[in-house]
């Protein structure tokens, strides 16, 4: 079981908060064992949209694998907002200290650099909020023009409605890009590719079009990248021509046809290996290819 704990202050955005709870709860709907709890350091926390929300005022036990994201709050400055207890910014230290990962929307990434937790790591907020945000912490990197930043396990989002891109990002390095993919169609959004971050994967990169026979075919193929899927046979579970199916995909994507993208998917799950200890032949391997020469290969390109 996965705990994704949101840390709530006065003033909280229902959107920051409820954007990324909606993606881990969706995700726990297909069956992966999240668990959503809401703390806060009175009961009864006033929103910006005049909603009053309940939370627990107990800290929960944390392991490594588990969330703590902090929802921003109306703030047309940082100065003179909401700020957590000493006690509680120990906490938001102590659970990243301990391998966990730690999160925030918009204003929220002020609490973490009241924390420590930016400091000497990329970061990012509202486009409103960035130069004061940088001032405030001075030791972080404030990224703008993006919706997201990740920074060993300091996962920032930009304003709002980017929570959504936050949380599908971290389902997908999580689970694959497969669950991603169908957690954002089942809450009718389209992923988008975090501007011009590395991290961004395929799915968020080549997702955000509107054509849903090619969302169907990427649907198979993220979740089936591994294994071989002939043109032929993706165009039939499309039922379109393959002539046909290869002009949709590219259109979409951006000029890429399914067997490259399928082969974006296997490098990316590739590299994730590689950065985690495995060798290149058996990372090769795992993800379909019969050896390591097309793999080093792919990985030579600019994908």
């Amino acid at each position: 079981m996965t705990h994704v704990l949101f840390v709530l202050l006065p003033g909280v955005h229902l959107l920051d908060l409820a954007g990324p709870a909606q993606v881990f709860s969706t995700a726990a709907g297909l069956g992966q064992t999240y668990r959503l709890g809401y703390f806060a350091e009175r009961e009864q926390v006033p929103t910006a949209q005049g909603v009053t929300l309940n939370a627990q005022l107990t800290w929960p036990e944390l392991g490594p694998d588990d969330l703590v994201l902090v929802p921003g709050w109306r703030a047309p400055v940082l100065r003179g907002g909401p700020e957590l207890s000493p006690a509680s910014l120990e906490l938001l230290r102590a659970h990243h200290a301990a391998g966990g990962t730690v999160a925030s929307v918009c204003a929220g990434a002020d609490a973490l650099g009241q924390a420590g937790l930016l400091d000497g790591r990329r970061c990012t907020t509202h486009h409103e909020l960035q130069d004061e945000l940088a001032r405030r912490h001075p030791r972080a990197t404030v990224v703008r023009d993006v919706l997201f930043t990740t920074d060993d396990r300091v996962v920032t989002s930009a304003g709002i409605a980017s929570g959504i891109d936050l949380a599908l990002h971290l389902l997908a390095v999580r689970h694959g890009p497969a669950l991603a993919a169908q957690v954002a169609r089942g809450m009718v959004v389209y992923a988008r590719r975090n501007g011009d971050e590395p991290q961004a994967s395929a799915m968020l990169r080549h997702r955000s079009h509107l054509d849903d026979t090619v969302h169907r075919v990427q649907d198979l193929i993220d979740a089936r990248f591994a294994e071989p899927l002939p043109l032929a046979y993706l165009a039939g579970r499309a039922g379109v021509s393959e002539r046909t199916l290869t002009r949709l995909f590219s259109r979409a994507t951006g000029g890429l046809t399914p067997l490259r993208y399928q082969q974006t998917l296997r490098v990316e799950r590739a590299e994730h290996l590689i950065g985690h200890g495995a060798m290149v032949e058996a990372a090769a391997r795992e993800v379909g290819f019969e050896d390591a020469r097309m793999l080093r290969r792919l990985r030579s390109r600019a994908w």
